[in-house]
């Protein structure tokens, strides 16, 4: 049985496989040449792993010293909260996040799209 809530952003798409009040897995699609919001979370920790392409992560904890460094299949970041951090698609890319489970704990620094929170 397939649940999977599919949400589509403009640079890919998350797909919700699980949420509960311990946990989220979500399976994200990454465009090549597309970046999400450079953004932190107050409470939320997540684990990305990926299964395919190459992801470029940002991550920092002042936004005028980021780091950054490409994963590909297999590879994993655990990002704690607080950490600025941001994914880029240096190509079409595929990756599974597990978290816990808020959902809407983004606050964004910067965005392409014009999402910005401030």
């Amino acid at each position: 049985m397939n649940n999977t809530r599919i949400i589509e952003k403009p640079w890919g798409r998350e797909e919700v496989v699980e949420i509960n009040e311990k946990y989220m897995v979500k399976k994200l699609t990454m465009w090549a040449g597309h970046r999400c919001s450079l953004q932190y979370h107050n409470l939320k920790k997540e684990t990305i792993y990926v299964l395919s392409g190459v992801l470029k992560i940002i991550q920092g904890t002042n936004q005028d010293a980021l780091t950054e460094a490409l994963y590909r299949a297999g590879d994993t970041i655990t990002i704690p909260p607080g950490l600025i951090h941001r994914m880029e698609g240096v190509e079409d890319s595929v990756y599974l996040e597990a978290s816990t489970p808020e959902m809407d704990d983004v606050i964004r620094l910067v965005d392409d799209y014009q999402r910005t929170d401030l």
